[in-house]
């Protein structure tokens, strides 16, 4: 047990001492104390505890820093000794380790690279014995330790001291092997995602130009077929799988393949439409708009139409917007194509209604008419059209044009300064052109005149003053749009466009005014009921029927217009002046519908 008592209290020592803080270099003197001096323990005693766990720990870890600290923390396990400095080498420099001391440290660092890789003495002041010692591992310098100490040391110390420093750097050796497998592995996994990423980009680039030139042999097909905007829909739809269409610029459909067509197709909004437009053409490529893909088709800058994909789940994908853009591109020749071939049809068309307008030879006329397809042979009727809030320009002449071909007519156009005239091949419907012009401007402030039928050239021109006549008639009357027919004017077709309207309201307030008065006070029908008697011909039977109401109801109703108005119906003149001014009151000032 005596023997033991030494070496305890020097691992009291060694236990206090590593409690300081680290890095000065120095060990801390013992202070003298009263008693007998106890032995220092001996190199044997060391051994066992302090320099083998120190091997383990060394072991333990693969970070080279902590692998220097550890050694330099615990020098004290292999003799008297004090870590001065440590290195590692690191990419072929020497780098000082955080706990070097800062005292002598310049010195010491311009001697640690004097050495050149080998061992060497270090003069430290103050330290009688100083040694910088190589951390080798095969064929390589791992670093160095700089050992210090307050005396020279002993032959089996020296011998400790180069065990603590070959365990540290086998340690080394070990972590600097792993770190380069580490290195090697993260470098090998590097390459071998960059080959998958290469292979990945040359598989997309092979099938991007597979696919480039399906779509440019497809287009190549649709272009020599010459089927237009047809076979281009059916290319797009067989290509992306999608339904796909063509729209003109006012949202009309021209083209359509694919399944779930809207029947009918929807009429388009203008103001909406124009808002798409100019959503889709302030970005570049196509632009999804709710379940469509659209790209606009405008040559030079002037939009034609639209291409449009119908995408409801989101699944088109790079190439169906490449196929897209490439439909639109090829589609954008032709349609310019088309629409100077309009253009070309529709001033042939203007000079033919201008010559007939004016009055033209029958042999010139027919023969040009056939040119552009028309035929003149016909019966015609002479169209014309006015808006209010519309300039009779280029664009609404061909709105007109489009809003009655929409409603099957077909008509020769041309323009006036404030009128579209259309020399038609059939009687228009009532309304039908009218809603369409509606439709197209988005205003119901239009008036249409319609001449009576035309059955020789040479008659056009009355015939178009007929119009203009019915269509003054209208812009005169209460009810100032809508759609007026001049074999419809009754009375007022003796009556020219230059006459008073004033000397007409007064003529009907004459001998109608007390009974558009009582029928505004009691909200009767009286005037009406004596139009329609007018109308029938003075029949009992035909006006009760058409007025929906019993014949002794009728016979009350003339009896009161009789003792209201204190007209006598069975006298000629008052007779005739009453259905005069009924019909005047029913065609020009709007009384009836």
């Amino acid at each position: 047990m005596a023997s033991s008592r030494p070496h305890n209290l020097y691992r009291r020592r060694c236990d206090w001492e590593s409690s300081l803080p680290r890095g000065s270099g120095r060990r801390i003197p013992v202070v003298a104390r009263r008693g007998p001096r106890l032995p220092a323990p001996t190199p044997a005693d060391r051994v066992p505890h302090a320099l083998m766990a120190l091997s383990s720990a060394l072991f333990d870890t693969l970070d080279e820093g902590k692998i220097l600290r550890l050694a330099m923390d615990h020098i004290a396990a292999a003799g008297p000794y004090s870590a001065e400095a440590g290195y590692l080498k690191v990419d072929g420099d020497l780098v000082p380790s955080p706990r070097n001391g800062q005292v002598h440290a310049m010195a010491v660092d311009r001697r640690v690279r004097e050495l050149a890789g080998e061992d060497g003495p270090v003069t430290v002041p103050g330290w009688p014995w100083g040694r910088a010692l190589g951390l080798r591992g095969i064929e390589t310098l791992h670093g160095y330790l700089v050992v210090t100490s307050s005396s020279r040391p002993t032959e089996a110390e020296r011998l400790l001291l180069a065990t603590l420093v070959r365990h540290t750097a086998a340690a080394l050796s070990v972590a600097f092997a792993h770190r380069l497998r580490r290195k090697d592995a993260l470098e090998l996994h590097r390459l071998r995602e960059e080959r998958t990423a290469l292979q990945g980009r040359l598989i997309s680039v092979v099938a991007e130009l597979g696919y480039q030139q399906a779509v440019h042999a497809l287009m190549a097909d649709v272009a020599v077929s010459g089927g237009g905007e047809e076979a281009l829909t059916r290319a797009l739809h067989g290509l992306t799988g999608l339904p796909a269409l063509v729209e003109d610029r006012f949202g009309r459909l021209r083209s359509w393949t694919g399944p779930d067509r809207p029947d009918p197709y929807p009429e388009p909004d203008p103001v909406r439409q124009n808002e798409m437009l100019h959503a889709v053409a302030s970005r570049a490529g196509p632009v999804r708009m709710k379940d469509r893909l659209v790209t606009l088709i405008r040559p030079q800058g002037e939009i034609l139409g639209v291409l449009a994909l119908v995408d409801v789940r989101g699944e088109a994908d790079e190439h169906t917007l490449r196929a897209l853009q490439d439909g639109a591109a090829w589609l954008a020749p032709e349609l310019a194509h088309l629409r100077n071939l309009a253009e070309v049809e529709s001033r042939l068309h203007r000079e033919l209604a201008d010559d007939l307008l004016a009055g033209t030879d029958e042999a010139s006329a027919y023969a040009r008419s056939e040119a552009v397809g028309h035929d003149l042979h016909r019966r015609h009727y002479l169209v014309v059209v006015q808006w209010s809030n519309r300039t009779v320009d280029e664009p609404f002449a061909q709105t007109v044009g489009r809003a009655a071909s929409a409603v099957g007519m077909h008509s020769l156009l041309t323009r006036r300064s404030d009128h579209v005239v259309l020399v038609a091949d059939d009687r228009p419907h009532a309304c039908a052109l009218y809603e369409a012009l509606v439709r197209e401007t988005g205003t119901r402030s239009g008036t249409i005149g319609v001449s009576a039928p035309c059955d020789s050239l040479d008659a056009i021109p009355h015939h178009y003053q007929e119009a203009q006549r019915a269509l003054e008639v209208r812009r005169h009357s209460r009810e100032h749009y809508g759609t007026t027919f001049f074999d419809e004017l009754g009375l007022y077709r003796i009556l020219g466009p230059g006459n008073d309207y004033r000397e007409l309201e007064t003529f009907v307030h004459e001998w109608l005014g007390q009974l558009i008065d009582y029928d505004s006070l009691h909200h009767t029908a009286m005037v009406e009921t004596l139009s329609q008697y007018f109308d029938c011909g003075g029949n009992y039977d035909e006006t009760a029927e058409s007025l929906a109401i019993h014949r002794s109801t009728l016979r009350y109703r003339l009896q009161r217009i009789r003792n209201i108005s204190g007209n006598d119906l069975a006298n000629v003149e008052d007779r005739l002046n009453l259905q005069v001014a009924t019909r005047v009151w029913k065609i020009v000032l709007g009384g009836s519908d």
